[in-house]
């Protein structure tokens, strides 16, 4: 039938787009992360610089999603995977904002050196990467064990941030001169779990997709 064939091909579209906004989302996490370690300030403001590429996927997924559902006149779990598409393009656009923001941090960190070797931000940042991955993964193959796995991968990054918090406050009482790049720390921890949630949030919209119920997965 040649309506559910153009039906599947646009399904198909805007799967290969929320994959490429996916790779892109870990790819500039992963660089400001590197930037951070680094102290990069170069790279950090050649990230910036590329914030708009996201935003450009998100609005082709909208545009598509949107002529689908014109067209096509979807309905049922065809019309939730359009719809969810659009709520994951929204996720992950945030997901880079959040990446670019840790970047943004690298340019305002003062001082020659870190106040202290990088272990736990690194791993927080690795974890959310495999987060993305399974989030759009799950989606693609609608796969609720997936969902739920990232789930409990959101709880390794807030015990990961809990850490850090602990740390970076004892080292800011004891050694004040810290105060102001252990603030920044903080603030690229939190925007590392905040990718994290996003990346839940998606998980919550797959268990949706598959079951027809959304869980509270952001516990």
């Amino acid at each position: 039938m040649v309506v559910r064939k153009e039906l599947d091909e646009g399904l198909e579209q805007l799967k290969s787009l929320l994959v490429e906004m996916g790779e892109r989302v870990e790819k500039v996490l992963g660089e400001s992360m590197t930037a951070l370690q680094q102290l990069d300030k170069a790279s950090a403001e050649t990230i910036i610089k590329q914030d708009t590429e996201l935003n450009q996927i998100e609005e082709t997924i909208s545009a598509v999603g949107a002529k689908l559902i014109a067209t096509q006149q979807p309905v049922a779990k065809d019309l939730r995977r359009i719809l969810i598409a659009f709520k994951m393009a929204s996720d992950l656009e945030r997901m880079g904002d959040l990446s670019v923001d840790i970047a943004k941090a690298v340019i305002r960190i003062q001082g020659d050196k870190l106040i202290k070797p990088l272990i736990d931000l690194p791993r927080m940042a690795e974890i959310c990467q495999t987060m993305i991955y399974e989030s759009i993964q799950s989606y693609i193959r609608e796969d609720v064990g997936l969902a739920y796995k990232m789930a409990k991968d959101d709880d390794s990054i807030d015990a990961l941030y809990k850490q850090i918090l602990i740390e970076l406050v004892a080292l800011m009482t004891e050694t004040p001169k810290t105060i102001s790049q252990s603030i920044h720390l903080l603030l690229i921890g939190r925007s590392i779990e905040r990718i994290a949630d996003h990346a839940t949030n998606i998980g919550e919209e797959v268990v949706y997709l598959v079951t027809g119920k959304r869980p509270e997965l952001n516990l």
